[in-house]
């Protein structure tokens, strides 16, 4: 595959297919475990290694899989993979698996995942599918770190626990809970579209 194509298949995760920003899939747990960066980073990784371990699994299963059965194969794989991420932060990341809860074996249903497997998996190649899942989840993870840091440092004054503003600063409690959420995503997403829009002017006119 050449190296522009491989760039491609990884890159569009970060912006022209963000999971979130773009094909506004994730909304749930985005909205329920930002209010800290470091959740973020854990819910972003753990769905980064289910959609990865999944694409690869459905890619070299895609043949042997029958047509009429294949969202229940896709969701069997999700599964086994949600289940290994669960019992490893249950073992060794306690605290953060108790902060995610339910949120951890709700990976099963993320629309991100399963999306990815009928829409992609299913029907590319295992190197096509490894790169799609990474940048897919990466991609996933930085918006989940940056949604989680802005309502962290303006709702609570600190981030990654620190404090950021000192203990004069009175916290903006509003971005901690689930109204801040949708408008912190609200923001992104009409940043992210203005840029499209600009971006599509500057083409058209060059053209």
């Amino acid at each position: 595959m050449p190296a522009v194509t491989m760039m491609g298949e990884f890159g569009k995760g970060f912006w022209k297919e963000n999971p979130l920003f773009r094909v506004l899939l994730g909304f749930c747990p985005t909205l329920a475990v930002t209010t800290e960066a470091v959740n973020g980073i854990a819910m972003g990784l753990a769905v980064t290694f289910v959609l990865v371990g999944s694409n690869v699994m459905i890619s070299l299963l895609r043949n042997l899989i029958p047509n009429n059965v294949r969202i229940p194969c896709f969701i069997v794989v999700i599964a086994s993979f949600v289940t290994v991420v669960d019992l490893v932060m249950h073992g060794f990341f306690f605290e953060l698996h108790k902060a995610l809860g339910v949120f951890i074996p709700l990976i099963v249903v993320n629309c991100i995942i399963l999306g990815r497997a009928e829409a992609f998996a299913c029907k590319n190649d295992v190197l096509r599918s490894t790169l799609d899942g990474l940048g897919m989840g990466l991609g996933f993870t930085v918006t989940l770190i940056v949604v989680g840091a802005i309502r962290e440092v303006l709702g609570n004054g600190t981030i990654f626990g620190a404090s950021v503003f000192g203990e004069g600063y009175l916290p903006f409690l509003l971005l901690v809970l689930p109204p801040g959420a949708f408008i912190t995503l609200g923001l992104f997403l009409g940043v992210m579209n203005k840029i499209e829009q600009v971006r599509s002017r500057a083409s058209r006119r060059r053209s």
